[in-house]
């Protein structure tokens, strides 16, 4: 059985190591990142693309005389090492003197399990044979399926002059589909750690139903509805509230809705961050190398805790929770790895008394629009629906919406017992339940 393309760990450490050690520089930091990945694509029911990739990332971050300096360069090799590290002292020095940000010295990471032999040795024939049972059901229906199916397994490990040495392994499986009919379409997809937990039978009736019944959608009044959101947008809202608010530099530059201590959304919401929980896709430390904690973002509605990376944890007076981006940077800390506390409901039965409402599959094309208020602004896509005496009756057009998301949160009126993991296609992942909520603003 072929694996993954991944240099040796006892070869890397050593590599980090020696690069340390000749570095001229007060303090040095080496980060590698190094990756194995495979895509399989397919439209209009059929396999149309097959590419992989395998590459590294040699990042080298130097302080001299209170100046910082990064470089980096995709090569493992004694002649990149000197490189790199030369080019990282020559920016240093051509830097003002400015605030540095702290390294952190060394600690215990618990390890996680984030590695599968499975998906390390997928193979084309193993995603063709995935992606051909979503196709010839869509075929049989007389719909057409696109999307993409990807395996990966990567390493990453990050040294410094301090002491730190960190190194995990972990692997990846993501699949999406769109099916398409004449008249609409449908949106499924997956991502586990090990590509067993990928079920293509029920990836394939879920994205197939979907598309089945959003064909002929017929226009909806715009105005506020009570909804319910499926995992796909719940995840979706996560991300955004990390990105706006759940960052301790977020605060620090009062731009974040978070108000510790305070009362910010219903009683039922609870939300965190947990790099440790397999469950997600779990990290032992992060971009700084320090190791991850739990931290509690929104407990029973009111506003808990902060992500701290080295800079921002520095400025409060505190450690670092672990949530530190490569540094330096300006976006700060970062929650990658959010869960949100499941309720007692069956999915289905989210809607079963609401007499006029809107059932949501999945956002599209969301933006931002004021951070401080927790706005946003998107389309719905593949599969809204008109919810009515407790059943969908009939799907609708796709609607612009514009809203608060803890006004929205605010409302939460039950979650769905199940949850699903929805990997991100940026960063990180989320694990969420499906949610109703009183109110929610489509405005056109």
């Amino acid at each position: 059985m072929e694996v993954a393309r991944l240099t040796a760990e006892g070869e890397l450490k050593q590599f980090m190591i020696g690069l340390l050690e000749r570095s001229p520089a007060e303090q040095t930091e080496v980060m590698v990142t190094e990756w194995d990945s495979a895509l399989t694509r397919f439209a209009n029911n059929g396999i149309h693309q097959n590419v992989a990739e395998r590459n590294v990332s040699v990042r080298v971050r130097v302080v001299k005389d209170g100046k910082t300096g990064v470089a980096s360069i995709n090569q493992l090799n004694e002649a990149a090492a000197a490189d790199v590290l030369k080019r990282a002292v020559a920016i240093a020095e051509l830097q003002p003197r400015s605030e540095v940000v702290p390294l952190p010295g060394p600690a215990p990471a618990r390890p996680v399990e984030a590695w599968s032999d499975a998906t390390a040795a997928a193979t084309p024939e193993e995603r063709a044979d995935f992606v051909q049972t979503i196709c010839a059901k869509a075929g049989q229906a007389g719909l057409k399926a696109f999307g993409a199916y990807s395996t990966s397994a990567g390493q990453f490990a990050i040294a410094n002059s301090l002491g730190v040495l960190h190194h995990q392994r972990s692997t990846q499986g993501t699949v999406n589909s769109v099916v398409m009919g004449d008249a609409g379409s449908g949106y499924a997809d997956r991502g586990a750690i090990d590509v067993r937990e990928l079920d293509k039978n029920e990836l394939a009736t879920e994205v197939i139903d979907k598309a089945q019944r959003n064909q002929n959608a017929q226009p909806v009044e715009p105005g506020v509805y009570e909804v319910v959101l499926e995992e796909y947008a719940v995840a979706e809202m996560l991300e955004f509230m990390s990105f706006m608010g759940f960052g301790a530099l977020a605060v620090q530059e009062e731009r974040s809705f978070m108000k510790l201590g305070e009362k910010i959304t219903g009683d039922q919401v609870s939300i965190w961050d947990d790099g440790l929980d397999r469950s997600g896709i779990p990290a032992s430390f992060d971009f700084e190398g320090v190791p991850k904690q739990r931290v509690d973002l929104i407990t029973r509605g009111v506003a808990s805790g902060l992500v701290y990376d080295m800079q921002t944890a520095t400025r409060a007076g505190r450690q670092s929770t672990g949530h530190g981006l490569p540094a330096p940077n300006t976006e700060g800390p970062f929650a990658v790895n959010l869960f949100m506390q499941p309720g007692t409901a069956a999915k289905a039965d989210l809607m079963s008394d609401i007499k006029r409402g809107i059932w949501v599959t999945r956002f599209w094309y969301v933006r931002v629009v004021h951070p401080k208020a927790s706005i946003i602004t998107g389309m719905t896509r593949e599969g809204t629906f008109l919810i009515e005496n407790g059943k969908i009756t009939r799907p609708v057009k796709d609607l612009r919406f514009t809203q608060s998301i803890l006004e929205g949160f605010q409302g939460t009126l039950a979650l769905s017992r199940s949850t699903k993991l929805q990997v991100s296609e940026y960063l990180g992942a989320s694990r969420v339940p499906a949610v109703r909520l009183k109110a929610f603003d489509f405005t056109s």
